[in-house]
């Protein structure tokens, strides 16, 4: 088997690309960081293809696809991604596009394009790195939130879309909770609540990818937070949300 991992060179891409080398699955791994991936790819006993580009750019998003169509890829990741705290008419609007064309775009392309290949195989699996935040609106860290419940909502569809064809192709969506990955650094911020492994995120994720699951929420309490959602009104919902946005925020 082989799998394409973005946003492969630290955090959770870092560690599901180690999971899966474990399993003897060959590697494409994507990033902005060349020398990050090729220091990952030193130490995986499989074979693995490094391909260092900027993916908030469209045209390399399609390039991607294009150098990778014909590689006979079986597991697609989208990993690739990052958030920024603030209040929505503090934080830079530049910033916040170049976090949709990651998150969203590239997201979106990646996941129709393979897609098509996967369908007509008949076989493949996506998994698509999404968040708790899918759940949810998020004072302080709104764009972020608003794009992982795109993309979370998104994945769910494709996923409903692919059990009424009866196909064998299967999509989902890891939602995890506070992870320890460079994500406070790069979004400005720091979380108040304890942390997830990106060791564990990755290895629960992918095993649950394996089984199919549509949604995949690593531990116990982020379930029952997420479970608990549903009898709690709107507007608690974003008093909730804020309070923690506001304890994370520098």
């Amino acid at each position: 088997m082989k799998a394409l991992i973005t946003g492969a060179s630290s955090g959770i891409g870092r560690d599901m690309a180690r999971y899966l080398a474990s399993k003897n699955i060959d590697l494409i791994l994507v990033a902005r960081r060349k020398n990050k991936l090729e220091s990952l790819a030193k130490e995986l006993n499989v074979n693995v293809k490094i391909i260092s580009i900027d993916l908030s750019i469209e045209k390399n998003v399609y390039k991607l696809y294009e150098d990778c169509k014909n590689e006979n890829i079986d597991i697609l990741i989208n990993d690739a991604g990052f958030g920024l705290f603030g209040d929505f008419t503090k934080t830079d609007l530049d910033t916040e596009l170049k976090m949709i064309d990651v998150n969203i775009k590239a997201y979106h392309i990646l996941t129709k394009l393979f897609l098509k290949d996967f369908v007509n195989k008949n076989k493949g699996y996506i998994l698509n790195v999404c968040s708790s935040a899918g759940f949810m609106a998020g004072p302080h860290l709104n764009t972020y939130y608003a794009t992982k419940n795109y993309i979370t909502k998104l994945t769910m569809a494709i996923n409903e879309e692919l059990r009424e064809q009866k196909s064998n192709v299967k999509i989902c969506a890891l939602c995890p909770g506070p992870t320890n990955t460079e994500f406070n650094k790069v979004a400005h911020g720091t979380f108040s609540i304890k942390e997830s492994s990106s060791e564990y995120v990755a290895k629960y994720g992918i095993d649950n990818m394996f089984k199919g699951k549509m949604i995949i929420i690593p531990t116990l309490r982020m379930k029952l937070g997420i479970f608990g959602l549903r009898f709690i009104p709107y507007r608690l919902q974003l008093i909730i949300s804020s309070f923690i946005q506001h304890r994370k925020t520098k």
